[in-house]
């Protein structure tokens, strides 16, 4: 193993593990930092999540959705031991960073990661796409086919493009009033 340097700092650092594997990497991670004392160098294991509204079954559900999918944050003291603790942790795949050296996030991007994370305001997830063909499942346009013209999901809403009287007439629709063809 190469060494590493420890530079006695306190860091937040990315391990990319198996996509799909993020939390039992976290909870694997936390138990090994019991058991084997790393609580001094290894302080804390974080799988960034942010608030999604999906649709499922015609109604709006909000749910937990991975940031980063196969990525783990992790605040910790680089030493050899803490390094060799993450590394060897199962599905662990490595530290991001150049060769074995993990190199720590800035402040900046943890601050915008952190912020994101805190943000209770869940965002509108929509599987449309521009120029996709929808069918409008609900309101006076039902029945109609039309292409996506522009996908606002903040408001949860999209813009169809619908023909009529042989030109084509935008309508902003609620997400859970079309349906992919």
């Amino acid at each position: 193993m190469a060494k590493q340097h420890s530079t006695g700092e306190r860091h937040w650092y990315v391990i990319h593990t198996y996509s799909g594997y993020e939390n039992a990497v976290a909870r694997n991670l936390k138990q090994r930092i019991e058991s084997l004392g790393m609580q001094n160098l290894i302080f804390d294991v974080v799988v960034p999540t942010e608030k999604k509204i999906r649709v499922k079954g015609g109604k709006r559900v909000t749910e937990e959705d991975q940031m980063y999918p196969g990525y783990v944050l992790v605040e910790m003291i680089v030493t050899d031991e803490s390094w060799y603790v993450v590394r060897n942790t199962p599905r662990v795949t490595g530290f991001v960073g150049s060769g074995t050296q993990p190199v720590p996030l800035q402040q900046g991007e943890l601050d915008a990661l952190l912020n994101r994370m805190e943000d209770d305001t869940p965002k509108h997830r929509v599987d449309l796409s521009i120029d996709d063909i929808v069918i409008i499942s609900d309101g006076p346009f039902k029945e109609l086919e039309g292409k996506v013209g522009e996908i606002d999901e903040e408001r949860g809403k999209v813009k169809v493009l619908v023909s009529m009287f042989g030109r084509e007439t935008p309508v902003e629709l609620d997400f859970l009033q079309v349906k992919k063809v």
